[in-house]
């Protein structure tokens, strides 16, 4: 998988510090990964939470953040749509972001 926006996930690391090896992880999980339908999104990470439109939600630091992506199976790219606090998230609608 192609993961577009890891500075996004830099960034954050960088003011949230404490989520630094676990984002660090999924990303190198991720872009080794060969997502071909949501299935395979939930094999390599039973946590995640599937959403509409092809959005996925990961919990991040024991659910203290969320990681959301919107994934394109056919050509194998995730897009980075939202990470922040659980608070902050759930201020948005995940499946239009």
């Amino acid at each position: 998988m192609r993961v577009l926006a890891k500075r996004v996930l830099r960034e954050f690391w960088e003011i949230h510090t404490d989520t630094e090896e676990q984002l660090k992880s999924w990303f190198q999980e991720t872009t080794n990964g060969k997502w071909v339908n949501p299935n395979y999104v939930k094999n390599e990470f039973p946590n995640s939470r599937l959403i509409p439109n092809n959005r996925v939600t990961f919990n991040i630091k024991g659910n203290q953040y969320r990681l959301v992506v919107r994934v394109n199976y056919k050509y194998q790219m995730v897009y980075v749509r939202f990470i922040g606090t659980h608070d902050e998230y759930d201020k948005l609608d995940p499946t239009k972001i």
